[in-house]
């Protein structure tokens, strides 16, 4: 099964990003745009895993002892890698230093299971829509602009899941697979 770690969202939050996505669609029709229901933080991109290996990774994540509670504010917006040849466009999220260090345990249990580290900085975002073509989407990098310093929700982190991602026609289907909270 394909599989990532990843932070559900707030129903209010999706709400708030459908929103935007829908104010979006209008000046990019072309993009791919992600379903709401399907948002999420990502932690650790994991691929394909065998049965059981989602053993080992449930064990090992729940062996990281439970999370501290923080919050995380979601603002602005922007395209990864970057606005001249982006390959998506996403909804920021401000990164308290809990999220990071979240985010380093995750990486480094991977490691010891023998999931190869990520070579890139951990940098939090939501993606709201990918693109077919990396080129520039100059209507909508003028939209999200005047948008900068936007705070688009804040919540409370009090768990993350592991979930199993199917590759469907209308997108990706997530399906949780462990639980692990916050004290």
């Amino acid at each position: 099964m394909r599989a990532f770690i990843a932070i559900d969202l707030p129903h209010e939050i999706r709400i708030e990003l459908a929103r935007w996505q829908t104010a979006f669609r209008s000046v990019c029709p072309d993009a791919r745009w992600t379903r709401p229901e399907g948002i999420h933080l990502t932690l650790k991109f994991l691929g394909e895993i065998t049965d059981a290996q989602v053993g080992r990774v449930t064990e090992t994540l729940a062996g990281l002892g439970a999370l501290q509670r923080f919050s995380v504010e979601i603002k602005s917006f922007g395209f990864f890698p970057d606005v001249r040849r982006p390959r998506g466009f996403w909804a920021g999220v401000a990164a308290p230093p809990e999220l990071v260090h979240l985010a380093r345990r995750v990486e480094d249990a991977m490691g010891k299971v023998g999931f190869p580290s990520e070579k890139r900085a951990f940098s939090p975002h939501l993606t709201l829509a990918r693109f077919r073509e990396p080129r520039p989407q100059p209507a909508l990098r003028e939209a999200a602009e005047k948008q900068a310093g936007l705070l688009l929700g804040r919540f409370e982190v009090t768990q993350f899941f592991l979930y199993e991602s199917k590759l469907a026609p209308q997108g990706a289907e997530y399906r949780k697979i462990a639980h692990f909270p916050a004290e």
